[in-house]
């Protein structure tokens, strides 16, 4: 899959008219990803895209690669397919919170617990935007949306709780509205060798507009995001001088200075941690809310058990063709 050719994201760029809202943040992942293919030394034809149904599907249609624009909730299915057929190949599932969580959600989690060698980038808008606003298996609860016009009785799901759930083995949390974030991410997710999920916290200024503005908008997002990065003490605020301790079961939120507290005390954060408990933590805080890469755990993919087992069993098996197998044993003509 090594390539001579240097790209540029011009490119990977198709000639098919966007068709996004004006201010949609699918506009940012799109050129992200774009930005972030030319520094994966891939071939393009070497890449493919894969999709269900929702404004996040049309994605194929905007790259200059291989894609496949598939059936609600169906894309996982497909792309194991693809991978297992060609591994060489370089598979991304791109979906919706609603696309993979509820129509595709048996789908979803076991591509995740498989562990097959594909990306998965998860649109989040907590809402449905291409079939007009009802509710999401991510819609907050009370939200009022064309279906649940008096707020909505459905508790969320955590995309991350879900996807550590399913034992992901790789989950990143990046904001809509981070290009540059989104491209590194979008290139660690690749580089890693299993199913990387990265959530991307999309807006929806139609339907859901300003869903995630309390952690991503500029004046806020410096004390109400935490991005951590492995092997990094797990500081954030404006100031640089708030940080994360634990404090018996739970997260605490500490000022470094206060206290005879200092840097040295707080967590560093470990993305290769094989237990998962402290990953779960960081997912499930509100205050201020995880973002980056935060779990990154490498294990033997699918495929690879799947080729052992083939290995195995044609090394110790009588017969070495199908022939052989249709002669072998006793056999009867038929006159």
């Amino acid at each position: 899959m090594e390539n001579s050719i240097k790209y540029t994201f011009k490119d990977f760029a198709s000639d098919q008219e966007v068709r996004w809202c004006p201010g949609c943040d699918d506009y940012v992942v799109l050129r992200a990803m774009q930005k972030a293919l030319p520094e994966m030394g891939l071939k393009k034809e070497d890449v493919v895209f894969i999709s269900g149904i929702g404004c996040s599907s049309r994605f194929p249609y905007y790259m200059d690669s291989y894609g496949f624009h598939g059936i609600h909730g169906r894309a996982p299915g497909i792309a194991s397919g693809v991978k297992i057929a060609n591994p060489n190949l370089s598979v991304w599932v791109m979906t919706g919170d609603g696309d993979s969580t509820a129509i595709g959600g048996n789908h979803f989690i076991h591509l995740l617990r498989r562990n097959l060698d594909i990306n998965i980038v998860l649109f989040n808008n907590e809402i449905y935007g291409l079939t007009k606003g009802q509710f999401s298996p991510t819609s907050l609860l009370g939200q009022k949306t064309k279906s649940s016009p008096y707020g909505n009785t459905q508790a969320p799901f955590n995309i991350g709780q879900l996807a550590l759930g399913a034992n992901a083995r790789f989950f990143a949390r990046i904001p809509g509205n981070e290009p540059k974030t989104l491209t590194e991410a979008f290139i660690e997710a690749e580089k890693f060798k299993g199913t990387a999920l990265v959530e991307v916290l999309q807006n929806c200024v139609i339907f859901n507009d300003g869903c995630f503005t309390k952690y991503t908008d500029k004046e806020l997002r410096d004390d109400a995001q935490l991005v951590v990065e492995h092997g990094k003490p797990m500081i954030f605020g404006k100031d640089k001088d708030k940080g994360l301790m634990l404090k018996g079961f739970k997260l605490e939120v500490v000022t470094i200075g206060e206290n005879g507290i200092t840097e040295a005390d707080v967590l560093v954060h470990d993305a290769e941690e094989v237990d998962l408990t402290l990953h779960q933590m960081l997912i499930k805080l509100q205050y201020p809310l995880v973002t980056g890469v935060i779990r990154r755990v490498t294990e033997v993919t699918f495929e690879d058990l799947e080729h052992q087992l083939t290995s195995k069993i044609k090394t110790a098996s009588p017969v070495s063709s199908v022939d052989e197998l249709f002669f072998s044993g006793e056999t009867y003509d038929v006159k």
